[in-house]
């Protein structure tokens, strides 16, 4: 491995143009950080040859298997631990359902949602052959989300305060502040994972994840059983057990990548290079957790609005069964979005865009068949998909009325959903919290109060409202995607990578750097990159 710490001896760029004795003219760079990079002329014919797009579907598939169900096994840590605690009584479940929901939206979605930062930068590191800089990135993640934890634990810590003045019944708020506090090691956890996960997915290392997240359930079970019920914490032990489960999980994917032979490019050691360039991070993390945070508490407010019409208690269960459906569906295109991610931002770091593009256009064709296929299932069971949830006959009919919307949100949630990961592997978060924001709060929850309380069609007119807030911020991803630079895309990849390794490494000027930048730019021009992998 080269040393990224070496003085530099050679001039900035060296340019090697050889003749090779085949049609293709291959340009060889070599940057002061010691990476070589080689680009030849390639047959931009071959991205439509059914190999190269049956190895796409493979690699493609082979991500998103595996984090479908990394994703499921995650969200089954929180809902086994409210499910133990409704078996000591309803108002246990109402506190740790209520805690377990704020804790989401002022903290887990925040941290989520920073740390999918890294799909951009170490997806598009990786792709440059820049392996040292996942683990500086990586580092850099926990060192800014611990930082971010402090504020979180101190709102966690005050929870119950803050749910009584928003209007909560007392008795609920104050078990649901213990529940919180008790919640505090879940805040680092969540911190410290998740950049983990990121670091491994940019790899394609995801079967890993999927084998620990699934150690990491089987023993969240039996733990919850004996801290609920056998150690005397009562409610208390499933925030307790949830805490110790994702930190079983850090352990597991710690040790994989400290001994694995997988990571030995990508994780050296601990480095003080971490605590350089920090804002390449939070330029990214903040819209990143905007871009997610938008989406998430939109429907928080959702299930806030249903609590207001006519029968509430009809309204909420149906709504509350509807979004658990839709959450549990989400976690298909979640895992297509995820491979999607990977595979642009490898392909643009590796100075290949026609690769990218065509790797979008194979993850969105598998959102849509997705989407249409779990659609039509979901239409087609409609009168029985309320019996899996309840034995309420009103409940149970009046989801069979709104199954078809949630279908057709599914559908849309497919495409969304894979077109995100799009916009995370090329660095597009920005641009993906402004259309969240103007498609569910310009659009989505402004029509569904209007449908449902003006027009007075009550829990459907919520869910009206929000496909056409989800429609917006499709079509608004899909304009994006369709009217891309793809070539300016991988450009502005190299620039991401390059400057970020230049501000860890001895440059001296910022006159080298722009080399650095125009060679990225002029590297481009005359076809592909090699394939990283």
């Amino acid at each position: 491995m080269n040393d990224p710490n070496r003085p530099l001896r050679e001039p900035l760029i060296q340019n090697q143009v050889t003749e090779p004795p085949t049609q293709q003219q291959q340009h060889v760079f070599i940057f002061a950080n010691g990476v070589t990079r080689s680009v030849s002329r390639r047959d931009e014919t071959i991205s439509c040859t059914p190999d190269w797009i049956w190895g796409e579907v493979q690699k493609q598939v082979r991500i998103a298997g595996p984090m479908v169900f990394v994703a499921l096994l995650q969200y089954l840590l929180i809902v086994v631990s409210v499910m133990f605690v409704g078996h000591l009584g309803e108002l246990e479940l109402a506190s740790a359902s209520i805690a377990s929901s704020f804790a989401g939206v002022t903290g887990n979605s925040l941290i989520i949602g920073m740390a999918s930062a890294l799909e951009t930068l170490c997806g598009q590191a990786y792709g440059a052959k820049q392996y040292h800089m996942l683990g500086i990135y990586m580092q850099r993640a926990w060192f800014v989300l611990y930082l971010v934890c402090i504020p979180v634990s101190l709102v966690w810590w005050h929870m119950d305060s803050l749910l009584i003045y928003l209007g909560q019944n007392t008795e609920i708020s104050m078990l649901a502040g213990v529940y919180a506090r008790y919640m505090l090691p879940s805040a680092f956890g969540i911190a410290t994972l998740h950049p983990l996960v990121k670091f491994l997915q940019t790899q394609s290392l995801v079967v890993p994840m999927a084998l620990f997240s699934g150690a990491t359930t089987l023993l969240h079970i039996p733990l919850c059983y004996f801290l609920i019920f056998k150690s005397g914490l009562e409610y208390r032990g499933a925030a307790i057990a949830t805490g110790i489960s994702i930190w079983v999980n850090v352990l597991f994917l710690g040790l994989y990548v400290r001994f694995s032979s997988t990571c030995k490019r990508t994780w050296t050691t601990f480095s003080r290079e971490a605590f350089n360039d920090l804002w390449t991070f939070v330029k990214l993390a903040i819209p990143s957790a905007v871009m997610i945070c938008l989406e998430y508490w939109s429907f928080e407010g959702l299930v806030l609005l249903s609590g207001l019409l006519v029968n509430p208690q009809l309204e909420t269960s149906t709504l509350s069964i509807c979004l658990t459906s839709l959450a549990l569906l989400f976690m298909i295109p979640f895992g297509i979005g995820a491979a999607a991610s990977t595979r642009v931002g490898n392909e643009l770091g590796a100075g290949r865009p026609q690769a990218a593009k065509g790797a979008v256009v194979i993850a969105v064709t598998m959102g849509v068949t997705e989407g249409l296929l779990m659609g039509t299932i979901l239409y087609t069971g409609r009168n029985v998909w309320g019996i899996a949830f309840t034995n309420e006959p009103e409940v149970i009919e009046y989801v069979a009325r709104c199954v078809p919307l949630l279908a057709f949100m599914h559908i849309m949630d497919s495409i969304q959903g894979v077109l995100s990961g799009v916009a995370r592997g090329c660095g597009w978060q920005a641009f993906g919290a402004a259309a969240n924001l103007g498609a569910y709060y310009i659009v989505g929850l402004p029509s569904a109060i209007i449908l449902a309380f003006v027009y007075n069609y009550k829990g459907r007119g919520l869910w009206f409202g929000m496909i056409l807030g989800i429609i917006t911020q499709t079509l608004t991803l899909s304009i994006m995607t369709c009217c891309t630079n793809w070539q300016k895309q991988a450009e502005d990849a190299l620039l991401r990578v390059y400057s970020s390794t230049a501000a860890t490494l001895p440059v001296q000027s910022n006159h080298k750097l722009k080399h650095v930048a125009a060679s990225a730019q002029h590297l481009l021009k005359d076809g592909d990159g090699d394939d990283p992998t």
